[in-house]
């Protein structure tokens, strides 16, 4: 299971993963099937490394964290497979491969959704 590090709210389950083959501007990130306990921002166009997707970051419905972010549209042909999915930033969860895990702030790199694979 995948929680919130700040507050411990449940937010994934493991067999929910799609990939962890993703990046953001914090490091390491997940792509995920479904998550709970998030609420919604503002849908925003960004510019990614893969293309144009339409987003909106998602927060932990118990304390307001930023966990993420919902992809609602993709531009790009090869990138539908996102739609309707959600990524949670590694750094921001705890889960079964490393409840500690933190990155550095000089690791940090500009924003991104690149998938390895």
């Amino acid at each position: 299971m995948y929680s919130c590090k700040h507050c411990r709210t449940h937010l994934a389950l493991v067999d929910d993963v799609i990939s962890k083959s993703f990046h953001s501007r914090h490091g390491q990130a997940y792509l995920f099937d479904k998550v709970v306990n998030v609420t919604l921002g503002e849908k925003e166009e960004r510019i990614m490394i893969t293309g144009l997707h339409t987003v909106a970051d998602i927060f932990c419905v118990s304390c307001g964290s930023n966990v993420g972010w919902k992809y609602e549209a993709a531009h790009e042909k090869s990138q539908k497979y996102k739609e309707g999915k959600c990524i949670l930033e590694r750094f921001q969860i705890l889960g079964p491969d490393g409840s500690n895990y933190s990155i550095a702030l000089e690791a940090q790199i500009g924003g991104s959704d690149g998938d390895e694979a």
